[in-house]
């Protein structure tokens, strides 16, 4: 197929990507889905408000925000609550959420390939060679792309048995993990990836991380609601999660990891609204630029969101991106292997499709006082917002 030398990248599933990619496209130019395209499906609209509805009635969710784009059409719309303890609150359209997880894709995996692509850093080496203190307890070989496609081998998060704070401790203690498995040899999801991540950026941009993705990503991109530790002048805006300990916290992130590091991690911390990470979707669509200011390459963007694990992986990740893995649920039904997103633990959830140029965010705060599970409506979201730009049918693939 035309175009695909660029998708083989530093796997042997990068080819395939690519051909995922161009039948996709032929499929949503089949289906109606064409380059033309304006005019959401109007049915597809109803059918989502109503599922979006029926969680929030069955106690999902206390309420969420939906951005659905394609090709310059928009649906975008707030649903339910923003709060209900310690008093209601109606949800609106430029709530921050908590992201969780998305901080992943929306700030990390980003800053460390901008290094990439500067020489400051290298996917193919060892970790040890940014953070000495690593190589150690069978870590020696792991890489920074074994880091950011989860194949590392190291457990899926810090020990928290025993109390401690700081970034520092939490840097000692990912150090000190010894591997489960051998690096390359299969998928584990693992917080611990991430947090060593935001530290090699830390330490090679000589600033803090929270620092270098404000001035490198979000000032550009122009997302002013996206940072880490929120002030206090947005709270009202701000999504409450959990009850902890009697306490709503509120601008504080969840995640109990990041909090112990004081609110600023690779893996979760970062707070945002649909519509800025509605313009994140527009760079990535873009090829990593957005309004005239690019922030990674065309190339960077490809080797980040096409099959950046072995073959003999069965779970499919990019750099940092999530394409046909346990977590994809947000691609649903009709959204072929060749599209992308990541998933949020509080709630949020994103996923982009290159072939027929749509993205579908969903923010919530589904742990809200406590509880909540959005998994089956991230799904549901997932296929109808395809079905709503003229993919889909009556069987799925």
């Amino acid at each position: 197929m035309p175009g695909c030398s660029g998708y083989l990248g530093r796997s042997p599933y990068g080819l395939a990507a690519c051909l995922a990619l161009g039948l996709a496209a032929w499929l949503a130019s089949w289906s109606g889905a064409s380059a033309e395209l304006s005019v959401l499906r109007a049915e597809k609209l109803r059918a989502t408000d109503s599922a979006i509805g029926q969680a929030i009635r069955e106690k999902n969710l206390p309420g969420g925000v939906l951005w659905l784009e394609s090709r310059g059409a928009t649906y975008h719309r707030a649903y339910g609550r923003r709060a209900v303890v310690p008093e209601v609150e109606a949800m609106t359209e430029d709530t921050i959420f908590d992201v969780a997880s998305l901080t992943k894709v929306l700030a990390t995996a980003p800053a460390v390939m901008m290094l990439v692509e500067r020489g400051q850093l290298d996917l193919e080496s060892p970790v040890r060679r940014y953070l000495p203190e690593f190589g150690v307890l069978g870590k020696e070989t792991v890489t920074l792309h074994h880091l950011l496609t989860h194949t590392s081998g190291l457990p899926a998060g810090l020990s928290r048995d025993v109390p401690w704070s700081g970034s520092a401790k939490a840097i000692e203690l990912a150090c000190a993990e010894p591997l489960l498995t051998s690096p390359g040899a299969l998928f584990r999801y693992s917080d611990i990836n991430f947090i060593v991540l935001a530290e090699l950026v830390r330490r090679v941009s000589g600033m803090p991380f929270e620092e270098f993705v404000h001035r490198e990503l979000f000032v550009p991109l122009r997302m002013p609601d996206t940072e880490f530790l929120p002030p206090a002048s947005k709270l009202g805006r701000i999504a409450p999660t959990e009850v902890v300990n009697g306490v709503v916290l509120r601008g504080k992130v969840h995640d109990p990891t990041a909090r112990m590091m004081g609110g600023v991690a690779g893996h979760a911390g970062l707070f945002s609204t649909a519509s800025d990470m509605a313009r994140f979707a527009r760079m990535v669509l873009n090829q990593g630029e957005l309004d005239g200011f690019r922030v990674l390459s065309a190339k960077t963007v490809r080797q980040m969101t096409t099959v950046q694990t072995p073959l003999s992986v069965k779970a499919q990740r990019g750099l940092g991106w999530d394409i046909d893995s346990p977590y994809a649920g947000p691609r649903g039904e009709w959204f072929l292997i060749g599209s992308f997103g990541h998933t949020g633990w509080t709630g949020g959830s994103i996923w982009i499709d290159p072939a027929s140029r749509t993205f579908v965010i969903f923010l919530s705060n589904r742990n809200h006082p406590t509880g909540g599970n959005v998994v089956p409506l991230r799904k549901r979201l997932g296929t109808l917002a395809a079905e709503a730009v003229g993919l889909g049918g009556t069987t799925p693939p």
